[in-house]
């Protein structure tokens, strides 16, 4: 069974629920509205269908070290000088449309801060990104703090947190959705990092694959 992501299934219902509307109205009428309402109602279904596989959840086994905060191909790794994290080291990875859209907690911590920045919807991967809507979350970890960066792309419209300042998670646990793909920025200490373990254009799944080795 497909389970269906905290935030999504609205959207499954809305679309489904058009698709049995229309499909109803098309017995009520003949000629070319019967068939105008029926190609409605099969255009709505489809939606549907495409919109639990975009929605889609599934559990995962949750790996070594520093973890995954999000599905898709890492776009960049770069070493950066942030005002929250300090000397660090920033991981970009860019979530397609097809990609499960939950974001997880690399690592187990403390959600510091959480704070929402309205912007553009410039698609994710272009470099003017960094000014689009964004949720920052500033997570107090055994290593320090960490910085997780979800920001909304051209498609993505809509950031759904899951958590809130103050809340405990494990390695793994859930942090929120991006509907519809983007970009999601990981900032880690760099002299907590004994090994990068990915690379640039690598695909990865969050909570599952593991991104780097930190010192004991």
């Amino acid at each position: 069974m497909i389970h269906i992501a905290e935030g999504g299934m609205p959207w499954v219902l809305a679309s489904f629920a058009f698709s049995f509307l229309f499909l109803g109205a098309s017995f009520f009428t003949t000629s070319l509205l019967l068939i105008f309402f029926f190609l409605v109602s099969v255009f709505f279904f489809l939606i549907s269908c495409l919109l639990i596989i975009f929605f889609r959840d599934p559990e995962r086994s949750i790996g070594h070290g520093i973890v995954a905060v999000a599905d898709g191909k890492i776009q960049d790794v770069t070493n950066h000088q942030d005002a929250d994290v300090g000397d660090c080291v920033r991981i970009s990875t860019f979530m397609n449309i097809h990609n499960v859209h939950v974001n997880r907690m690399p690592l187990a911590g403390t959600i510091e801060k959480l704070t929402h920045h309205s912007g553009g919807h410039v698609p994710a991967f272009q470099k003017e990104s960094d000014a689009n809507e964004r949720v920052v979350l500033l997570i107090r970890t055994d290593i320090g703090v960490m910085k997780i960066v979800q920001i909304a792309g051209s498609v993505a419209r809509r950031i759904v947190p899951y958590v809130s300042e103050g809340t405990v998670l494990k390695k793994g646990e859930k942090i929120g959705l991006i509907r519809l793909g983007s970009r999601v920025d990981l900032y880690v200490p760099a002299n907590k990092i004994k090994t990068l373990v990915i690379q640039v254009h690598q695909r990865i799944l969050a909570g599952e694959d593991t991104i780097a080795e930190i010192y004991d």
